[in-house]
């Protein structure tokens, strides 16, 4: 699809002149003769690019710009004058206009100019579309009460500079919570950096959260930035903090007291402005008690503490997340949205969730990709919630049909392979059911009985009446 572009200027010679010129380069083409029609034109159907003549008479351009940048904020704006000055220049850029040209126009200086205007123009849909999906991605989802308690404390404690300690069951989306506490704050535009410090080996975590300096140990063959550094004037979040070792507590410790420290095998301060952001699936008092946890540092850490409900706690949001894990995955994946029956819901509601979120997006996912149908229905959420009893007990070697829960876990070459795996497990169940009624069972699969026979014959399903 080829860009818009939208001339605006009094001078029908110039509109003219200017749209035979950019219709040969293969854009869209439309023209206004004044500021008026062109807000008009922008309120219907806003284009990619507008070029905009600054003297014209009742609304000039720079009005004209003022106006659509209230109405149309993300249209790319290229202002065109004769009579132009660095004032008039500057006033148009501040207004948001992205680039400034003088009359008379050059054939090749409007052309490379108009194409610099509209790659920025693309460049900055492409992040907006992406700064989208990755909100999406890390959204807080739910209207439970207290899911309400929680983001009122986002909001309130966002603004500030002051330490969070994050406490929650594993899956409860305790970095999620980090997140809209870094959105919230001043430092948004900075970076946010994760440490899961349970994932990093306790010879390598210092290293890891304070950098090192060149030659400082075995296979230290360049100088490397630490976490703290990265994350300067930024936020700092530390996963699974419980799980740092006494003397790894100490100097976090002491680089929140100070806002300073050196990098391994290093001697120079490094000053940074981090806020730091503390998570645990661990009681940390327990932990205090038992001689693994730092007081001191509990105390620094825990200025603004949050628990993070499990999923059980707060059941009626499950459908809102089940819907938005739908979106999510078929987005990421380029599958098309399936529908969840009201009686697989209900499967889903009474499930006790032990994973919590994480363990609600992953099984979302799974169905979204197993599930041969448009529709996800009770039995596929029965299946699927077995798989997590099933992962810890040895499967024995069977002849035949095997259980559903195995074909979930099973590694496939494809997803074709996978698909088709569960498709006919899941048709064979079925003809079970219904004792090998071929009619009976097309009706309960919503299908025609002829499709049914295709699929029996592509998916070689073994038929076994019962005697």
């Amino acid at each position: 699809m080829s860009a818009s572009i939208l001339i605006v200027d009094d001078e029908v010679s110039i509109l003219n002149s200017l749209s035979s010129i950019l219709e040969d380069e293969g854009y869209e083409v439309n023209v206004a003769k004044s500021g008026v029609e062109a807000l008009k034109l922008c309120a219907m159907n806003p284009p990619d690019l507008m070029m905009l003549d600054i003297w014209m008479p009742e609304m000039d351009g720079l009005e004209t710009l003022r106006r659509l940048r209230e109405l149309v904020p993300n249209t790319q704006v290229m202002m065109m004058s004769g009579h132009g000055s660095i004032e008039t220049a500057v006033k148009a850029i501040k207004l948001g206009a992205y680039d400034y040209i003088e009359k008379p126009l050059s054939l090749e200086n409007v052309t490379l100019r108009v194409k610099h205007a509209l790659d920025q123009h693309r460049l900055e849909q492409e992040n907006r579309t992406l700064r989208t999906k990755v909100e999406r991605k890390f959204e807080l989802v739910g209207r439970a009460p207290v899911m309400q308690q929680l983001k009122q404390i986002i909001e309130t404690a966002g603004p500030t500079n002051s330490r969070v300690l994050i406490g929650g069951e594993n899956g409860t989306g305790k970095e999620l919570v980090a997140r809209a506490i870094h959105q919230h704050s001043a430092r948004v535009d900075r970076p946010f950096v994760a440490v899961n410090c349970a994932a990093i080996p306790e010879t390598l975590i210092e290293s890891e959260l304070f950098g090192h300096e060149r030659g400082s140990f075995s296979g230290a063959t360049a100088m490397k930035r630490g976490q703290f550094e990265q994350a300067d004037s930024g936020t700092l979040f530390l996963d699974e903090i419980a799980d740092m070792s006494l003397s790894t507590q100490a100097k976090v410790l002491r680089a929140l007291q100070e806002q300073q420290f050196t990098r391994v095998g290093g001697t120079k301060l490094i000053k940074v402005d981090v806020r730091v952001l503390a998570a645990s699936n661990k009681d940390l008092l327990r932990e205090i008690d038992k001689g693994t946890f730092r007081e001191d540092l509990f105390y620094r850490l825990n200025v603004v503490p949050i628990v993070v409900p499990p999923l059980r706690d707060r059941r009626e949001d499950i459908p809102l997340l089940v819907n938005h894990f739908l979106h999510v995955h078929a987005e990421e994946q380029g599958l098309k949205i399936k529908q969840v029956s009201l009686e697989a819901m209900e499967v889903f509601m009474q499930y006790e969730w032990p994973g919590n979120i994480r363990e609600l997006r992953n099984l979302i996912e799974r169905l979204m990709i197993m599930v041969p149908g448009p529709v996800i229905e009770a039995s596929h959420a029965s299946v699927a919630l077995q798989v997590r009893a099933n992962l810890s007990v040895p499967q024995p070697l069977m002849a035949g049909p095997q259980p559903a829960s195995t074909l979930l876990t099973r590694h496939y070459d494809s997803l074709r392979d996978a698909r088709n795996a569960f498709e006919k497990e899941f048709i064979a169940r079925k003809l079970r059911e219904h004792h090998w009624n071929i009619s009976r069972t097309a009706e309960d699969l919503q299908i025609e009985r002829s499709h049914l026979h295709r699929k029996i014959k592509l998916l070689d399903v073994e038929m076994r009446p019962e005697s």
